[in-house]
């Protein structure tokens, strides 16, 4: 079971059974950190922590903590975001938008719909496949992902940062884990953002009964902190464009967090961003968000900005990325929208 300190914005990854057991007859209660460090090879108490950390361990389907203790005839599952087996990579001719590259590292501008990785459903054409085809020998990361060093959704468009060395990774993923990288997204919400900037905060673990889905959970036992700064860019009534900092880079994080203020993004069908959470009954409102949903099939998310310490030279490096023009289509959309609405006389739904 591998501890990824490199997590970011994740890949829609559903989870996998990795280990199922049934305590015998006559097992005396034992905290199952314990129980599971005695019947899986290589594991440690701190990977299976962490596991139970992440809501990986259940006990008769149901999440448990590490200090669960198991009893006879419990049926102990350990689920993980990754198939059970190795994926063989083969190289695949893919192109790639390379922004910046040199001997230690390169940057590519990610196009929406590109898986990052193999997993469940997507097993060919994603981003590790064409980094296979393009170079040779790419470090792995914790999570033997060669070249990796953060992850953002299929669906979410932007800067990454690969490592070509084990030197670059090591250095580069040091960065990620001590918060000290700079990772500014550009997000389209719904609602009207009350706060010119504000910040969320709350740990992040996956949701109780949507194991698709993220969520916020005020017991500090239960996910991982996650902290996102954000501030208002542009107001357009019924959605609102803003600018996220991460702090933390958590998956789903800005999804979740903003959905968690009541405030999804704009056509996130995860997270409930599809649907006409604001705006008016008019026929004709229904029709120009079908129109805005057309131009943007996707959520409306770009990782904009990425800034690190180069890990041979130490200068510390920044790159900008423009908005896809789906993304800028839909804000053109919406501004000319609230120019000839008056969205606060309009009936709200």
């Amino acid at each position: 079971m591998s501890n990824n300190n490199t997590d970011s914005l994740d890949l829609e990854e559903e989870l996998y059974e990795h280990f199922r057991f049934e305590v015998p007859k006559g097992q005396a209660p034992l905290r199952i950190d314990k129980y599971l460090m005695g019947l899986i090879q290589n594991a440690t108490r701190n990977k299976i922590q962490n596991a139970a950390t992440e809501g990986n361990i259940f006990v008769n389907d149901v999440i448990v903590k590490s200090n669960y203790k198991v009893k006879a005839f419990d049926v102990v599952t350990v689920m993980l975001s990754h198939p059970p087996y190795e994926n063989h990579i083969i190289p695949e001719d893919i192109p790639l938008n390379i922004v910046y590259e040199d001997d230690a590292l390169l940057l590519i501008n990610k196009e929406p719909g590109m898986v990052v990785h193999p997993g469940h459903g997507n097993y060919t054409g994603t981003l590790v496949h064409a980094l296979a085809h393009h170079f040779d020998n790419l470090p792995m990361n914790s999570s033997e992902r060669p070249g990796l060093v953060h992850r953002i959704d299929k669906d979410t468009s932007g800067l990454l940062v690969i490592a070509k060395t084990e030197a670059a990774m090591t250095h580069l993923a040091k960065q990620f884990e001590a918060k000290t990288s700079e990772r500014e997204y550009i997000a389209l919400v719904w609602g009207n953002v009350t706060e010119e900037q504000g910040t969320i905060e709350g740990n992040l673990a996956r949701h109780l009964k949507d194991r698709m889905q993220m969520a916020v959970f005020a017991d500090p036992e239960i996910g991982k902190p996650a902290v996102t700064h954000y501030k208002v860019l542009e107001r357009f009534g019924y959605v609102t464009l803003i600018s996220c900092q991460l702090e933390t880079g958590r998956t789903h994080q800005i999804r979740a967090h903003m959905k968690h203020i009541g405030h999804p993004l704009f056509n996130d069908e995860r997270y409930g961003g599809h649907l006409i959470l604001k705006g008016t009954t008019f026929t004709k409102y229904k029709q120009f968000i079908d129109n805005c949903f057309k131009a943007l099939p996707r959520q409306a998310l770009h990782a904009k900005t990425l800034g690190f310490v180069h890990p041979t030279t130490g200068e510390l490096m920044r790159f900008d990325t423009e908005l896809p023009q789906d993304f800028l289509d839909c804000i053109e959309k919406w501004r000319n929208y609230s120019k000839s609405h008056n969205t606060d006389s309009e009936e709200e739904n």
